[in-house]
């Protein structure tokens, strides 16, 4: 089993908006096949904890508008790793040392990368 379209459709809509704020790396992971729980894990860093509040606040309002709100938010107060869970998806915002730290994706190296549309600053060349 794969992750569903509506899964992918919301990955790249949170990973677009991360994009747009500036995220340093942003990765998307389909975890379908290891967790029942979600389809898919993006993972996206930014440089501060200002930062990583901003991309949070876009990543909810632009999947609020295609009508998905989280059923959970963890993290928010410290401001260095913010989990919102939309069900369907998984948004790991991460302080760049925490990604760094923590290395979601060498833990899932096992499951299927997925190509989000988006390439964070980092990537870009910045």
């Amino acid at each position: 089993m794969t992750a569903t379209d509506r899964a992918l459709e919301l990955a790249r809509a949170a990973a677009s908006a991360a994009a747009t704020k500036l995220a340093t790396t942003i990765t998307g992971i389909d975890v379908s096949e290891q967790l029942a729980l979600t389809d898919v894990f993006v993972i996206v860093s930014a440089e501060s904890e200002r930062q990583v509040g901003s991309i949070v606040d876009e990543v909810e309002d632009t999947l609020r508008d295609m009508g998905v709100k989280p059923v959970r938010r963890e993290g928010q107060r410290e401001g260095r790793w913010v989990l919102i869970d939309f069900v369907d998806v998984v948004v790991h915002v991460q302080h760049d040392e925490e990604r760094s730290f923590y290395e979601l994706e060498r833990l899932w190296k096992d499951c299927p990368s997925i190509d989000l549309g988006v390439v964070g600053t980092e990537q870009g060349g910045r």
